[in-house]
């Protein structure tokens, strides 16, 4: 097997005729993408609560706006693959952050009308130009250079969006929250122009924050429509012959290993979210630490900037390490934690199940970057293909919540602690691609080892 060094200069070598620099521009540009969805999607957590009192929801009436959020993930992100394949990565992007600018003007007529129904309608668009800005950027960054760093490169890029979640909350409180939201009770005293005030300051809470994110997109997709970004387009992925390759399959689910790549989004997401969804009330069993709901807020921020910290961690890892066994040897390690916070109590159940935030930081950019290995010209769909899994953020807890009801929350976390094992397996053997060998070519193979159809079945005497 040839080392990395070679690798490299053999890379170096085939890019001999084009300026490298515009790589570093344009992954930069494309930096500030991972940070504003982030930014946005965070959002979110700010905007529940506030809706609830507003509209005086339960809990479950609350939760839509999750679920028209995640929803639109599912509904959109395939299509959103097949659309990314006809034009391409940059008009992709330009789609997504339009689509998204859009999600974010519908928050004004819906303030002003305090429609519930607008509301969820808006996070729907909103989240469906997101997917299509995720199906686009992700695969884009992993492309932006070589091939042997693609994981640390989009998990650095993925680190900027960790930076939004972490901060997004703190500047959401400061213009949504400042206007103290009435209870229904205090609703009913007030006179015909002292409630017509109050709802126009509510209205302005929301208004306000999401007419500049509708600017700050749409400036954006002004910027990307106007710069030139390098030409690379999924068919140019990994391949010697890239104007001629044709892999004989039809479609990106023939490939192994992105199917098992689109089941680890699935239990990633479906983990992170489900820790994330339960933390406040787990920190406030007796058992635990018995905090209150505020306080216990506040220990959340060590989850997410964990995530946040890990990602810039990471990034130079797996500039040393294979990324398959750095995501392995981190599965592994969360799995571990949660299981002592568990069968564990006080302060040791409270850091090491926020200390699981470390090492999901990773997980998310390494099993895109590998599922999507070696896709070629179906690497659009195959990104459709993994967002669409982000699915089971919405799912999985909701299981969680199932067996919270029935055994106690903290042995419900047994759900994590499978899906990061699944993780594990998909880090140690899963994730592996073997190139494809048409009977009569081998495509960029040097190994006999490595030849092989998508379903990972060895074909032919390949030298």
């Amino acid at each position: 097997m040839a080392n990395i060094s070679d690798m490299k200069k053999s890379t170096d070598n085939s890019l001999s005729g084009f300026d490298k620099n515009p790589y570093l521009g344009s992954l930069t540009i494309l930096t500030s993408l991972f940070f504003i969805w982030g930014f946005i999607t965070c959002l979110n957590d700010i905007l529940i609560p506030h809706l609830k009192s507003v509209f005086t929801l339960n809990y479950t009436q609350a939760m839509l706006v999750q679920f028209c959020f995640f929803t639109a993930y599912f509904i959109v992100s395939v299509p959103s693959g097949y659309l990314v394949e006809k034009i391409n990565y940059k008009g992709g992007i330009i789609a997504g952050l339009s689509i998204a600018g859009s999600g974010c003007l519908l928050f004004y007529p819906a303030a002003s009308r305090h429609s519930y129904p607008l509301f969820l309608a808006a996070f729907f668009v909103l989240a469906s130009g997101i997917a299509l800005l995720q199906v686009a950027a992700n695969p884009y960054a992993t492309l932006l250079g070589e091939p042997e760093t693609a994981s640390s490169r989009l998990t650095l890029t993925q680190a900027f969006n960790s930076l939004g979640t972490t901060i997004a909350p703190y500047f959401g409180a400061l213009l949504i929250l400042s206007t103290a939201v009435k209870s229904a009770e205090e609703i009913k005293f007030l006179s015909a122009q002292e409630l017509s005030a109050y709802q126009a300051a509510q209205a302005a809470a929301v208004q306000n924050p999401y007419l500049f994110l509708a600017a700050v997109l749409f400036f954006i997709a002004v910027i990307f429509a106007s710069i030139k970004l390098p030409e690379i387009r999924s068919t140019d992925q990994q391949f010697s012959n890239k104007d001629n390759f044709d892999d004989g399959y039809g479609s990106a689910w023939a490939y192994r290993h992105l199917v098992l790549g689109a089941v680890g989004i699935f239990v990633y997401v479906g983990g992170e979210v489900s820790i994330g969804s339960f933390l406040i009330n787990y920190l406030g069993e007796p058992a635990i630490t018995g905090l209150q709901e505020k306080e216990a807020g506040q220990y959340v921020s060590f989850y997410w900037g964990g995530a946040m910290i890990g990602r810039f961690l990471g990034a130079a890892v797996m500039q040393k390490i294979q990324p398959g066994k750095v995501l392995a040897f981190n599965a592994v390690t969360a799995a571990v934690l949660v299981l002592i916070s568990m069968t564990g109590n006080g302060s040791i159940a409270m850091w090491t199940i926020l200390a699981v935030g470390l090492f999901n930081s990773i997980m998310f950019p390494t099993i895109f970057s590998l599922a999507v290995k070696g896709l070629g010209k179906h690497t659009g769909q195959g990104s459709g293909i993994l967002c669409a899994a982000i699915v089971g953020g919405a799912i999985l807890p909701v299981v969680q919540g199932l067996f919270a009801d029935r055994i106690g929350i903290q042995a419900a976390f047994f759900i994590p602690v499978l899906c990061y094992l699944y993780i594990a397996y998909y880090g140690w053997r899963g994730h592996r691609f073997k190139p494809v060998a048409l009977p009569d070519k081998i495509i960029g193979c040097p190994h006999e080892e490595e030849i092989a159809y998508p379903d990972g079945e060895l074909k032919g005497n390949a030298r």
